[in-house]
């Protein structure tokens, strides 16, 4: 089996870890932030402020879920506008308190639908790229899972990514 299969394999696997399982493994004292201002909050897109080695930083996690139920409630991953102008106000609050950023992401892509492009999907996901690229602070971005399409580069122009 080549690596590259290998890494697709785990990336699909039912039982892999999810965003929140590195947040509580990974960060101290996570504290969730929700919504964009604009709309309301998108679930499959948790960011907050945390601790990493006594650090404060900002995170930025698209979640999956375990269970149909979570899923389900987090659109399988498929990010909408919500959560990506919550991830650019976010990332504007850590480059104002100079917070490193840290992007954990895991999507198929930014979700499809009609009332996500209604409230402005491609260009919620332009603002987030025009964000990370003026940002003034640095962003690391951790592909933990899946790394579909635009959903996953909008949080993916980063200093450093790493698989």
């Amino acid at each position: 089996m080549s690596e590259v299969t290998n890494i697709l394999e785990r990336a699909e696997h039912q039982d892999r870890p999810d965003a929140r399982y590195y947040i509580e493994v990974v960060f101290d004292e996570f504290i969730e932030l929700y919504g964009d201002r604009v709309y309301g909050d998108d679930p499959s897109l948790v960011g907050g402020i945390a601790r990493l080695a006594g650090r404060p930083v900002t995170v930025l996690a698209q979640l999956r879920g375990h269970t149909l139920e979570q899923r389900i409630r987090c659109n399988f991953s498929m990010t909408m506008p919500e959560g990506y102008r919550k991830a650019v106000r976010l990332m504007r609050q850590a480059e104002k308190f100079h917070r490193p950023v840290v992007c954990l992401v895991d999507t198929l892509g930014a979700y499809p639908g009609r009332e996500a492009e209604q409230r402005g999907q491609s260009s919620a996901i332009a603002a987030c790229l025009a964000a990370m690229l003026g940002l003034r602070t640095s962003i690391v971005s951790i592909l933990i899972g899946n790394g579909g399409s635009g959903g996953a580069l909008a949080l993916c122009l980063a200093d450093r990514v790493a698989i």
